[in-house]
């Protein structure tokens, strides 16, 4: 078996964002060779998360939207008391409970079959990056594995 990992190197602008990485992944797929295996998408991040869905432009308003409903920016959250947290502080911290209980409701990663040398997403689908805090740099791992 055949293992190769690449990192995605992304500057978020706002958030939400979706990012749609998918084209990036079918390069990566493309130049490994393989041709039956499966492609894992890993995002480094606690405040930003991986998924498929699709990309509509209203969908992806509508998707923003429900994630600002489930957990609103503005809201109390502990983690964004800097008077009584004590751990995990940084010296550029900041107030980001909003964005860790937001990636509760989506992921980390998502796996992806190669076959016959090509991911096997439907028409539809596509691979987003999705941003829950605030613009800043991002990496995303794809680790292809197959023969």
């Amino acid at each position: 078996m055949k293992i190769l990992t690449h990192s995605i190197h992304i500057d978020t602008k706002q958030a939400p964002e979706f990012i749609d990485i998918t084209d990036k992944i079918r390069e990566f797929v493309a130049e490994s060779g393989i041709d039956n295996g499966v492609a894992v998408v890993y995002s480094k991040h606690t405040t930003s998360a991986i998924r498929i869905n699709e990309n509509e432009p209203l969908l992806l308003e509508d998707m923003a939207d429900f994630l600002s409903r489930i957990a609103p920016r503005e809201n109390d959250y502990r983690h964004n008391d800097f008077s009584i947290r004590t751990v995990n502080m940084n010296d550029d911290e900041c107030p980001n409970g909003h964005a860790h209980c937001q990636h509760l409701a989506l992921a980390t990663s998502e796996s992806i079959p190669i076959v016959d040398g090509a991911l096997t997403i439907g028409r539809w689908q596509s691979v987003f990056l999705v941003e829950l805090d605030m613009p800043r740099p991002r990496d995303v791992i794809v680790q292809v594995m197959g023969e």
